[in-house]
């Protein structure tokens, strides 16, 4: 079993109420190889949300409290992305993942690429990082 961004899997849970459906991903779930979830909604984020970046570092920085996650109206949501992804890794250890399977670009799942100042450039999301550092490979699709 792993973990999969549940856009991925065709949910409508970006902060658009979009997804970023990928067959394999929406396969895999079907055929129970993988479970999705959604760091931000369970951090208790809504669907929509004001699209956010990380500011001043990445995910590690963030989960250090080096860096912040701001909304486009300089809201501070970054204690509802690291409560998410903390509940993304309960889940993991609960159903024995050891990989996962997340969204590149996004605040929380990105794995090499996330969004600054409107500018994509090289960082890892907050849940991404997260997970890394608990001994769970990450992967985009």
């Amino acid at each position: 079993m792993i973990i999969v961004s549940a856009c991925l899997a065709g949910f409508n849970c970006r902060y658009d109420c979009s997804n970023s459906n990928d067959e394999g991903i929406v396969e895999m779930v079907v055929k129970k190889n993988a479970y999705p979830v959604c760091p931000e909604q369970l951090g208790g984020l809504s669907t929509p949300r004001p699209a956010a970046e990380i500011k001043g570092g990445d995910g590690n920085d963030v989960l250090d409290e080096k860096a912040r996650v701001i909304t486009i109206y300089g809201d501070d949501i970054s204690a509802k992305i690291i409560k998410g992804a903390q509940e993304v890794l309960k889940l993991a250890r609960m159903i024995g993942a050891k990989e996962a399977v997340l969204k590149e670009k996004s605040p929380s799942c990105g794995i090499a690429m996330i969004y600054r100042n409107g500018e994509l450039i090289s960082g890892i999301g907050v849940c991404a990082a997260l997970l890394k550092r608990e001994g769970i490979e990450v992967s985009p699709p």
